[in-house]
């Protein structure tokens, strides 16, 4: 067979624009959105998530408290893009914990978990709630008596978590297992600690903070108190919510209403 010349330069010119268009694949794909989308993509990004993700964010995505990893099931606030999260993973977040990916990690890979972190998340206006909101928000402040602890938008408790977004992080059903099942799952943050310390004198609150030489708490008054295990008389960790159970306190009619009123906080839009 002879050389032919024209074949030769378009098979060069072939070659060129197949390597052209995989060296700007990550560009393309950036430009017109997340391109590794299917339910094998979702597959494969979760597989990676819960190899080197789930160590900070834990298997579930909701976050570590103790490790400072946020949890990302809902909202999330430094990225409002595929684009966005796409870009925290590939160049970490300067002075945090979340470091970048391995460099060699490929693109493709990197938008598969990109889509994994993407379906962990639903609208909310598609969700039909029994509840109402309205008189959700008079038990939350009267009846209920949530505010006592509960902190939304500034007013309120500081002895339980803030609730200002917590519709964008909770599923209607998590948050009805969180008022009829409090003491499942808590996070370390809301352990509570009882201590007698150097002075014989005994104290109870909230896990501040803790290692191996030391432990801090937050009393019912919000008074904070420092301690060194090497001086305490004794302390026991409680690791049971503070927060009642609500099936025995609420009807179940009530219990729709402050569902439907703690769903709808959320981050209010501009």
């Amino acid at each position: 067979m002879g050389f032919n010349s024209k074949y030769y330069w378009k098979g060069l010119l072939a070659c060129g624009v197949l390597s052209l268009s995989l060296a700007n694949l990550s560009t393309n794909a950036e430009d017109a959105g997340n391109l590794f989308n299917t339910p094998y993509d979702v597959n494969q990004g979760e597989r990676y998530f819960e190899r080197q993700c789930s160590r900070c964010h834990g298997f579930d995505a909701k976050g570590n408290d103790e490790t400072g990893a946020p949890d990302i099931t809902g909202r999330l606030s430094r990225a409002s893009t595929n684009v966005g999260v796409f870009n925290i993973i590939r160049e970490g977040i300067p002075n945090t914990a979340m470091l970048p990916v391995d460099s060699a990690l490929p693109d493709a890979q990197v938008w598969q978990l990109v889509s994994y972190i993407e379906s962990l998340r639903y609208d909310p206006s598609t969700v039909e709630l029994a509840g109402n909101a309205n008189v959700g928000n008079t038990l939350f402040s009267g009846k209920g008596e949530c505010a006592d602890c509960h902190m939304v938008k500034g007013q309120g408790g500081r002895l339980g978590p803030d609730l200002s977004r917590v519709g964008e992080n909770a599923t209607p059903t998590e948050l009805m297992s969180s008022m009829t099942d409090p003491h499942n799952d808590v996070s370390p943050r809301w352990w509570t600690i009882s201590v007698t310390g150097p002075d014989g004198v005994a104290r109870n609150g909230f896990r501040m903070g803790e290692d191996s030489f030391s432990l801090r708490i937050m009393d019912n008054d919000a008074n904070l108190w420092s301690f060194r295990k090497n001086q305490i008389q004794s302390y026991e960790r409680i690791d049971q919510s503070t927060m009642p159970n609500y099936d025995q306190l609420l009807s179940e009619s009530e219990l729709d209403d402050l569902v439907a009123y703690l769903f709808s906080l959320r981050r209010e839009e501009n």
